[in-house]
């Protein structure tokens, strides 16, 4: 196992590429299950995510071909229903092949999920929106087992105590498009994700309407066909690469990233004193000497990501003055707070709240990460600290970002791995 040594107090330039989404790549690839023929994904990030996603596929009957910038999947006989405990139990997103397996065979047995120690996730979405369509569901030794003979259309409302949820949203969908008749989701998520799903689903022949919004009507058809389909960027990479920016005091160049996803994090930026400009998928971060401490909170989308909580945490940890950072989608998600104040932050948690409270500077200390985003935090806290900064547990950063350490190298950081 290896770990990532960071020495601080340089600043990056230059330009970097942003990678496909990872939270874009995961439900795609599931969907690929509602098909017999073909389907080639191009832009898929290679990541431990995606290989796990794909390892999944394959136990269940696909063949997966990996080219060097495209996943190509086809089937090789009958689909396997039994999604195991051993691949879905490492990462949450796995779970999104219960919609599909069920829609194409009539039954799916899929393990509970795993993946980041972030707070509690259930799927009771998931459940209720599935049973909504008709299926029979049962829990039983850590597996949600669903039936189903004939999936009929419905009229769902998908609003969790915590607002949409992506996962849930991105199941129901895969269910519902082979399903007789209507299926109207109400408060579906709007992630761009959501709308990357969709378009996939249309490229196979679905009929889906108000993709993006939070109502979205499907037409069930009878047979889905291959698709030739290239994923979107990761706003969530693109976001870490910003708030680094803005850490470190440099003026970066972001390729292949969209602007109108990372609205939420620009406004808040711009509050801070970060000045962009953008060209069409080009986003230029010029970043003032002295920030000012900004406070926010997330939401779904189109507010402020929860997945970039941690990484703007690091950035106020840096900012003098009183910030206050409230996580409205995930309220347990501050594992992080206790490894940025190792390395002199002075933040302390109230609730839902964290109360950030700026110091001049980090210093570079042995570090723990907790899950992904908390990882990119580190990292963010690592390249602005003074000294050096190990990061342990980065199979966490290999989830989510593709060669990170290799992006930071070629815009002049001193990042290296070692092992453990």
């Amino acid at each position: 196992m290896d770990k990532l040594v960071i020495e601080g107090g340089y600043p990056l330039k230059g330009e970097i590429k942003v990678s496909g989404s990872k939270n874009a790549t995961l439900p795609i690839l599931a969907a690929t299950l509602l098909t017999d023929d073909v389907c080639t994904i191009r832009n898929c990030p290679k990541l431990r995510d995606t290989m796990t996603m794909i390892k999944l596929l394959r136990s269940l009957g696909k063949t997966v071909d990996m080219g060097k910038d495209e996943i190509i999947i086809s089937s090789k006989g009958d689909l396997n229903y039994i999604a195991e405990y051993k691949l879905v139990s490492t990462m949450r997103g796995s779970f999104c092949v219960l919609g599909p397996l069920l829609a194409k065979l009539g039954k799916a047995k899929v393990s509970l999920p795993g993946g980041c120690v972030i707070g509690i996730r259930p799927v009771d979405l998931h459940i209720k929106g599935i049973k909504a369509l008709g299926a029979n569901i049962e829990i039983e030794g850590g597996y949600v087992i669903a039936k189903a003979k004939h999936l009929k259309g419905a009229h769902v409302y998908l609003g969790g105590g915590f607002g949409s949820s992506v996962l849930a949203t991105a199941n129901l969908m895969m269910a519902a498009v082979l399903t007789n008749g209507e299926t109207i989701i109400e408060s579906a998520a709007c992630e761009p994700e959501i709308e990357d799903l969709a378009n996939f689903l249309i490229a196979m022949g679905a009929k889906i309407k108000g993709k993006g919004t939070p109502q979205i009507i499907i037409n069930g058809v009878k047979k889905l066909h291959g698709a030739d389909y290239k994923i979107s960027s990761d706003r969530i990479e693109a976001g870490t690469f910003i708030v680094m920016a803005a850490a470190t005091k440099s003026n970066l160049v972001i390729r292949n990233a969209n602007y109108s996803h990372l609205l939420a994090l620009i406004d808040r930026m711009e509050e801070a004193g970060v000045k962009f400009e953008k060209d069409y998928n080009v986003i230029k971060v010029k970043c003032a000497k002295t920030l000012k401490p900004t406070s926010v909170t997330t939401f779904p989308y189109p507010g402020f990501p929860t997945d970039l909580q941690a990484q703007f945490m690091a950035l106020m940890a840096l900012t003098p003055g009183v910030s206050v950072i409230t996580d409205k989608v995930y309220p347990d998600r501050f594992i992080h707070i206790a490894e940025l104040n190792r390395m002199g932050a002075n933040i302390r948690r109230e609730g839902s709240n964290a109360i950030v409270e700026g110091v001049k500077k980090l210093y570079g200390a042995p570090v723990m990460a907790s899950d992904l985003r908390a990882s990119a935090a580190l990292v963010i806290a690592g390249l602005a600290a003074q000294g050096k900064t190990e990061i342990h547990r980065i199979y966490h950063l290999e989830r989510g970002y593709e060669e990170l350490d290799e992006k930071l190298k070629f815009l002049g950081a001193k990042v290296y791995r070692e092992k453990e």
